[in-house]
């Protein structure tokens, strides 16, 4: 993080996975009203472990790109091997992916092995890794006190969100409304990175007043006096407040649309297997009335006969 790239980059999976959990949330619920029962991660059919397989690369790919690589300058170690000053963040950073990489894996392990506490468990772990996001945004290291302090500040109610609800579905794995607020709020996360990135390291998006500035080898938004920072703050919120806005607008309609896709189908289908058993009742009674004399024709009684083996 502290570039373009580095809030990109995770704003992107963020928003990616929110948005599956909230497409499978909303599926699961419209095709099982009345035995929803909330899910950690999803499995799909091609690869089970795929979601957690992409959270257990992207966590290393980011934990990479912070310590590992790019120019000497950007190396996290002193020639001493201490951690100078301006490379904390990075260390802050890669302990959020490496959190989310721990999540994944035993994820998977409690997959395999099932024990009983298996949700609650898994629960526990993502609760965790939010908790970490948040515990070391609040006490960032670097300079967060102008404009990029608004835009962390911001974000540390939306991981407060993702935290919450995780701990909820914990005691409250059959509401539908718990993971529907992670879902969103998790979704919410990703865009509010990628807006991040592109509104501190932008030049061209820079709040009148405001200028990039290099500071210990990375850039960070200052402005010129306090009217400037005021309003550039300000813009912030304004940022914020519209996106809320864009979000709920998508979420509800993007549970409409698939609550009556999938409504439908799976009533479809409850209607289908009702009648089924409707017209096995009505073979069962015909082959009663037959035992107990009742005078029918031998195509009467193979019409009666023919459906019920058909079925079977």
């Amino acid at each position: 993080m502290g570039t373009l790239v580095g809030h990109v980059a995770p704003g992107f999976a963020f928003l990616a996975l929110g948005l599956w959990h909230l497409f499978s949330h909303i599926k699961l619920h419209a095709q099982q009203p009345n035995s929803y029962t909330s899910s950690p991660w999803f499995p799909t059919s091609r690869l089970r472990y795929l979601e957690l397989f992409l959270i257990m690369l992207g966590s290393s790919v980011s934990v990479s790109m912070e310590l590992f690589i790019g120019p000497r300058s950007h190396q996290p170690f002193d020639t001493d091997g201490t951690i100078p000053s301006n490379h904390l963040h990075n260390f802050e950073h890669s302990s959020i992916s490496i959190t989310f990489f721990v999540y994944a894996a035993f994820a998977i392990l409690l997959d395999r092995i099932g024990p009983k506490a298996q949700y609650g468990l898994t629960q526990f772990l993502g609760a965790l890794a939010f908790g970490q996001q948040l515990f070391l945004f609040h006490l960032h290291s670097a300079d967060h006190m102008g404009v990029e302090g608004q835009y962390h500040l911001l974000l540390q109610i939306i991981i407060f969100v993702s935290l919450a609800t995780t701990l909820m579905g914990i005691g409250l794995p059959k509401s539908f409304m718990v993971s529907f607020v992670r879902s969103g709020s998790i979704m919410f996360q990703g865009v509010w990175f990628i807006v991040m990135g592109y509104a501190l390291w932008t030049p061209s998006l820079i709040p009148k007043g405001c200028f990039l500035n290099l500071e210990e080898g990375h850039q960070v938004v200052r402005c010129h006096g306090e009217e400037a920072l005021h309003r550039a703050k300000s813009l912030v919120n304004i940022q914020f407040s519209w996106l809320l806005i864009a979000i709920i607008i998508f979420v509800m309609s993007f549970y409409l649309v698939l609550v009556k896709f999938y409504g439908d189908k799976a009533e479809y289908s409850t209607l289908t297997n009702e009648n089924l058993l409707y017209e096995d009742s009505d073979d069962v009674e015909s082959q009663k009335g037959s035992k107990v004399g009742e005078k029918k024709s031998f195509m009467d009684i193979g019409r009666g006969f023919v459906p019920l083996d058909m079925e079977r």
